[in-house]
């Protein structure tokens, strides 16, 4: 689906023809079969509207003094052939919501929003809650896709079948046809006003859902936490608030629609009356008769159903379009450019060449005129205190997002010269925080590297000292992890996560202070691990305990976005200056105890 530049305000109401249109942008390849299936619904519509027409004659034979069977079986045939082809129809328009056509367009659908997901900048992808864009990828794609075919059908039927009954009663009395377009009509301005409400209800309720879905994703990876703060339950005020609102909002969707709905049903059925009555009237005027006004009122309250469904109809558009808004919003992003021709490099060397980055909502920048150089197969540690920008000059490296100003370079080549997929084949990465997926610990490590061999497998997990821990588990590599790990100790992922970064076997590694929250047995592991991955490598890390980096090639010591120290530890040690101040009150740490005495 193409990305609209002109997506509707929350105060407008789409016109049918936008929605249609972008009802074909949603369905892609299979563009066709929906028009197709469109296409049918309208002459479906137009036998229905026919047969009901036929009531006309057929009860006049009924109604006759002078009854002939032959005429009665002729408009049967006639009623029959217009319902028989209403079927047929109807069974084709069918074709594209009851097929693998549907489930081929939501399909498409989710790869296109996951491969733009793949694409965004990682800074737009930081700035999304994980409840939204699971809202945007799951919930709006069923919401915009799966009613399609059927709600369009119904609402096709519900405007054309009207209109072919009064173009037919034009033929039998021209006063009926003018009331029923008096009537029927006239109930197009309360469905816009009742779409005009509900429009704006709906893209509330959207959003109020969306934001419910992110508070409830947020609460539940949370629950460790807010059990420890006795903050569940109701004293979880986020979600409670987020629970608070949704409620508020349907509340107010259903109060919006008790007028328009009421006036409509009221106009309806007064409408009936004023065709019985004018009805009544013609008869005794001696130009209508009896059996006319019969299938008249048959017909009328038949579409007085149809339309009255209307209102329904027009909700669920509605939440479609607040679907096709959101998805559209998410395709709006636009993806960082490549440089052409794009590059690769042939050597890894990392060069930061004044580089200058701010965040779009910070007045000052995080980086600010930054030039360091990351030679080849050594090892160069970020330190300074929280907010100094060490994990964005790192994620720089990766292409987080483009500086202001200057250029990163791996081998003499700009990051935005690479695609994202040719950029990271160079570079693993450790967290602090390492994430595994809910699945095997084979396929946790084997993601470093997809075609691996199981031996290839093991060999890393030797390396990263974790084959011993895994042959343990109930089921060895095949043993589930459990979301995010959790089955494992933090050491144990931590030391999994190295496992999955010597399978991938990069020339450049990153590590965001992997051992910082290891117990003492741990970090030796995890040590013993991180040394196997940095062999032969160039490797950046950032580190919190400074006696972690005493041996590396450079540190470069970071304050309020500016290198304000660089080179060996001994050199910075022997320094007046930042680093040196970190490093006594560390040591100062280090060496405090803390003495109690017990009273006797």
């Amino acid at each position: 689906m193409a990305s609209n530049p002109q997506t509707q305000t929350m105060q407008s109401v789409p016109s049918l023809a936008q929605s249609y249109r972008r009802m074909l942008q949603a369905a892609g390849n299979e563009a066709p079969a929906l028009r197709r299936s469109f296409q049918y619904a309208i002459l479906s519509s137009v036998m229905q509207g026919l047969a009901f027409a036929s009531l006309y004659p057929l009860m006049e034979v009924i109604l006759s003094e002078s009854f002939n069977i032959n005429q009665l079986w002729t408009w049967i045939g006639i009623l029959g052939l217009f319902a028989l082809l209403d079927w047929a129809f109807r069974w084709k328009a069918h074709e594209f919501g009851y097929s693998e056509k549907l489930a081929n367009v939501t399909h498409e659908t989710r790869v296109k929003l996951g491969l733009h997901l793949r694409n965004m900048p990682l800074q737009s992808l930081y700035k999304s809650r994980t409840g939204e864009l699971s809202t945007v990828i799951a919930g709006n794609v069923d919401e915009i896709i799966t009613p399609m075919g059927n709600i369009s059908e119904m609402f096709i039927r519900s405007l054309t079948v009207p209109i072919v009954v009064i173009l037919a009663t034009a033929f039998i009395n021209w006063q009926l046809a003018i009331a029923m377009v008096l009537i029927f009509p006239m109930t197009i301005p309360i469905y816009r006003w009742i779409r005009k409400a509900k429009g704006r209800g709906m893209r509330e309720l959207a959003n109020a859902h969306a934001e419910t879905a992110s508070e409830i994703v947020e609460y539940v990876q949370g629950l460790p936490v807010l059990r420890a703060a006795n903050a569940t339950g109701e004293k979880s005020e986020r979600l409670q608030t987020s629970l608070a609102h949704l409620q508020k909002i349907q509340e107010k969707g259903q109060l919006k629609g008790v007028m328009p709905n009421f006036l409509l049903w009221t106009w309806i059925e007064g409408g009936i009356i004023v065709i019985l009555a004018i009805g009544v009237y013609l008869i005794l005027g001696g130009v209508f008769s009896i059996a006319a006004l019969a299938a008249l009122l048959i017909i009328s309250v038949r579409l007085s159903e149809s339309i009255a469904l209307l209102t329904n109809v027009a909700a669920v558009l509605d939440y479609m379009e607040a679907g096709f808004e959101k998805i559209e919003k998410f395709l709006a992003i636009k993806p960082l450019t490549i440089q052409q021709p794009q590059q690769a490099p042939k050597h890894f060397e990392i060069a930061f060449e004044n580089v200058t980055f701010g965040y779009a909502e910070s007045e000052s920048p995080e980086l600010s005129n930054i030039d360091l150089t990351l030679p080849e197969k050594s090892m160069t540690a970020l330190v300074g205190p929280s907010g100094s920008g060490k994990t964005t000059l790192t994620r720089m490296i990766m292409r987080y997002a483009d500086p202001q100003n200057g250029q990163v370079k791996i081998g003499g080549v700009d990051v935005r010269a690479m695609s994202q997929e040719a950029l990271m084949s160079h570079i693993s990465v450790v967290f602090q925080d390492v994430y595994l997926f809910d699945d095997t610990v084979l396929n946790n490590i084997r993601m470093g590297k997809p075609n691996a061999t199981d031996e290839e497998v093991e060999a890393a997990a030797r390396s990263a000292h974790c084959h011993e821990f895994i042959s343990r588990l109930p089921h060895g590599y095949q043993t589930q992890v459990g979301e995010i790990g959790g089955t494992l100790s933090g050491g144990e992922r931590q030391r999994i996560s190295i496992a999955r970064a010597i399978l991938k076997n990069a020339p450049i590694v990153m590590l965001d202070e992997p051992t910082a929250a290891l117990d003492t047995e741990s970090e030796l592991a995890v040590q013993q691990a991180i040394d196997e991955l940095v062999k032969n490598r160039t490797v950046i890390v950032i580190a919190h305990r400074l006696s972690t980096i005493v041996g590396a090639d450079q540190i470069a010591v970071l304050e309020e976005g500016q290198i304000v120290q660089s080179g060996k530890h001994s050199e910075l040690i022997a320094q007046s200056g930042r680093y040196q101040s970190m490093w006594q009150a560390q040591q100062g740490v280090k060496n405090w105890h803390l003495s109690s005495k017990l009273p006797s």
